[in-house]
């Protein structure tokens, strides 16, 4: 493209571009939270990020007469399983303006047809589906930490490339004192009479059994959904660990049979809360500002990161019982006035019905989007599970 120069981030002085482009971009929109500069750059850490070790990825800035217009990241995750072979990009942002989208979209799409791929999904992370995952196309107001936030133009671009929606992500949000359904009251009832099911909230000081536990409940649940979801102990027990200062033990809720980890529901405060006055620092300085904002600066909103039951206990009502347990305890012992559950994939009926059974109503969508590569392929969505 005429006067458009493309660059391969490799410096650090390009590095710290990568990063300032987008806080330039959003400088005037009130609702951009700028991500932690530190929490992207370790996505592109080969030394932090397991997935160089077989995977491969490129980040780039578009400049036109010396001026960033645009910038991406392109990368093959192999464990991210498609029916054909399916490359990624994320991190993409772009001025609006049609030709130069199609120009970056166009570099991703040879980038991995070089590599052997069919297809491309965006934009999606480098790593896990719970961060900088999707488009947002529908609520567009404080994005959540870890989470994607665009202009509305976004979706324009992606839709007259050619992309389409291969699924949507649907956040639900709620007040921690709306009522839940009648059912959810009547399950929790008749597993209150069980003397072998108990709720049992989060405690920081056995976090590696609750990892455990939390890894157990994870895999089984979701072991249908195939996408490289199947999480490792010790890769869980890092998770937490590095959760520990943001841990509140009054809002993460774990059910047992017998000792024996049957559901969870995993929630965090939203830190954004917090983290929204630092613009993308998190030095010394900002640590001990972040300490002192969590102490005195009082935050009512959480985030429902993960829910999960057993396939052995689907369908009968373990959940409800969890909730009404969970919901009690978080009234009387927390200040949080509203929470997000977050990332619910528009495949997922089962857990749309449990979001829709608590009362709450649809406050953003982000959609993940597909482009084959053979324009003769038909075009399937992401099947339910």
């Amino acid at each position: 493209m005429k006067n458009v120069s493309i660059i391969i981030v490799e410096d650090k002085k390009q590095k710290e571009e990568f990063l300032n482009f987008t806080g330039r971009l959003y400088n005037d929109d009130k609702n951009y939270i700028r991500p932690i500069d530190q929490d992207i750059e370790c996505i592109f850490d080969n030394a932090k990020n397991k997935l160089f070790e077989d995977g491969h990825c490129q980040r780039l800035l578009f400049k036109r007469n010396d001026e960033t217009v645009g910038k991406v990241a392109v990368f093959i995750n192999r464990s991210y399983k498609q029916e054909q072979p399916t490359g990624g990009f994320g991190f993409f942002d772009c001025i609006n303006d049609q030709e130069i989208a199609n120009f970056i979209f166009d570099y991703c799409k040879n980038w991995l047809q070089e590599r052997g791929m069919e297809a491309m999904d965006g934009p999606i992370n480098f790593g896990e589906r719970d961060k900088f995952w999707g488009l947002l196309v529908e609520g567009f107001t404080e994005p959540l930490y870890s989470m994607n936030y665009n202009f509305p133009y976004y979706q324009t671009l992606f839709e007259n490339y050619g992309f389409r929606s291969y699924f949507d992500q649907l956040c639900y949000s709620r007040r921690t004192d709306s009522e839940v359904s009648r059912v959810f009251m009547i399950m929790h009832k008749k597993h209150k009479l069980n003397p072998a099911i108990k709720a049992v909230a989060l405690k920081k000081n056995n976090l590696k059994k609750y990892a455990k536990d939390f890894t157990t409940v994870y895999n089984k649940a979701w072991i249908s959904h195939g996408e490289g979801k199947q999480l490792k102990e010790a890769d869980t027990i890092k998770m937490f660990e590095e959760m520990k200062s943001i841990i509140n033990e009054h809002i993460s809720w774990f059910v047992y049979e017998n000792d024996k980890p049957i559901a969870v529901w995993l929630n965090i405060p939203d830190i954004n809360q917090w983290l929204k006055y630092f613009n993308g620092k998190f030095g010394l300085i900002e640590k001990l500002k972040f300490l002192w904002l969590k102490k005195f600066r009082k935050n009512r909103k959480m985030v429902g990161m993960v829910f999960g039951v057993v396939p052995e206990w689907q369908k009968k009502g373990i959940e409800g019982y969890m909730i009404c347990e969970g919901t009690e305890h978080m009234l009387k012992f927390t200040d949080f006035e509203t929470i997000e559950l977050q990332w619910i994939g528009d495949f997922n009926p089962k857990m749309i019905k449990i979001a829709e059974s608590l009362n709450s109503t649809i406050t953003r969508r982000l959609t993940t989007y597909r482009y084959h590569f053979d324009e003769n392929k038909i075009f399937e969505r992401h099947p339910i599970v």
